[in-house]
């Protein structure tokens, strides 16, 4: 990864002041979260392979070359011999079926086999043969499912009103913990890289980091060594991990949990790794901790992001406490680009 000059910066610039990033109050009302800019989102449900071929129109019946290339797609994974595809092609004539839909009639292939295909055949990362990642990452599992369409959603908005050359990091805040917040920095991420674009997921989190359950890695080397100036320089290229089928998603965890998260998240450190980082991703999507018990650490990180996304659970948060949140954004001056009301 390319990641070793970031060595340059913690070598020298340990202690590098925060005086241009100090933010300055302003009324909440100056950062009021239009409707427009609320996404409801819900928990996933698991879509059977003709409610995604129906509902997102990937193939079209009689389409040669969809057919065509989704064979090849299969032989080439290993899935289907060439004299299965007469096999195939002749049920699909006789019923009127997708080609995906006779394969699997047939019992050449199953389910998952066909989403592998058709993740090749149309460009977005789908990751069910990988076991090790948390079922909550719904974009690799479920990725016609409604709760994708739902990042989606928020993907596009996020394009289209913020993301620029030189408007790229974004933190994912919440007022309380299990509000959803850590699985929406995560899908949200992988949408992003879905769509292309060189996503970096950073787990700032350094009271109960949660990224590394996510995706399932066990690397103790990670944020908190780096902000402490601890990281080898052997270590810098394994930082952050590739995401395995994933080739524009890496996640950067948070390593080993310190004991004084607030203290290393005000060093200037965090500043000129982000600002190093920002030369090789499209996208940084940043985790927090709970903004209502840990306010010291999300003043620190609101002020070197270019942005914020707020998340809330209905029913479990507390309108004072997501007010206080907003406030807190602003003072910070990381403006608030929308919210997220989560419901589980």
């Amino acid at each position: 990864m390319k990641i070793k000059t970031l060595m340059d910066f913690l070598n020298k610039e340990t202690a590098e002041s925060l005086d241009r990033q100090e933010g300055h109050s302003s009324d909440v009302d100056d950062v009021t979260l239009h409707d427009e800019n609320v996404v409801y989102i819900e928990n996933s449900r698991m879509e059977n392979v003709r409610d995604q071929s129906e509902k997102k129109e990937l193939l079209v019946s009689g389409t040669q070359w969809a057919d065509q290339n989704m064979g090849e797609i299969l032989i080439d994974l290993g899935k289907l011999g060439r004299e299965d595809i007469d096999r195939i092609i002749s049920r699909q004539r006789e019923k009127g079926l997708y080609f995906g839909e006779a394969a699997q009639e047939l019992k050449l292939v199953d389910e998952n086999d066909i989403l592998h295909a058709l993740s090749i055949q149309f460009g977005y990362s789908y990751d069910q043969v990988e076991k090790s990642l948390s079922k909550e990452m719904v974009m690799a599992y479920s990725p016609f499912g409604e709760q994708a369409e739902k990042f989606r959603s928020i993907r596009g908005q996020l394009l289209n009103n913020w993301l620029q050359p030189d408007q790229k990091t974004l933190a994912i805040v919440s007022p309380d913990s299990k509000s959803g917040r850590s699985y929406v920095a995560a899908n949200l991420a992988l949408s992003f890289s879905q769509s292309g674009h060189s996503t970096l997921l950073i787990d700032a989190d350094m009271r109960a980091p949660r990224q590394h359950v996510i995706f399932n890695f066990t690397r103790r080397a990670g944020l908190s060594m780096l902000l402490a100036g601890r990281i080898k320089i052997e270590d810098l290229d394994a930082l952050p991990d590739q995401i395995s089928n994933f080739q524009n998603l890496s996640v950067l965890g948070c390593g080993a949990v310190p004991p004084n998260p607030a203290e290393l998240l005000s060093r200037g450190t965090f500043s000129a790794i982000l600002r190093e980082l920002k030369k090789f991703y499209d996208v940084i999507i940043i985790d927090t901790p709970p903004a209502t018990s840990y306010q010291s650490d999300i003043i620190s990180i609101a002020s070197v992001v270019d942005s914020a996304l707020l998340v809330a659970r209905r029913g479990y948060s507390r309108m004072e406490d997501t007010k206080n949140l907003v406030s807190t954004l602003s003072q910070a001056d990381a403006k608030a680009v929308g919210a997220v009301l989560n419901q589980y």
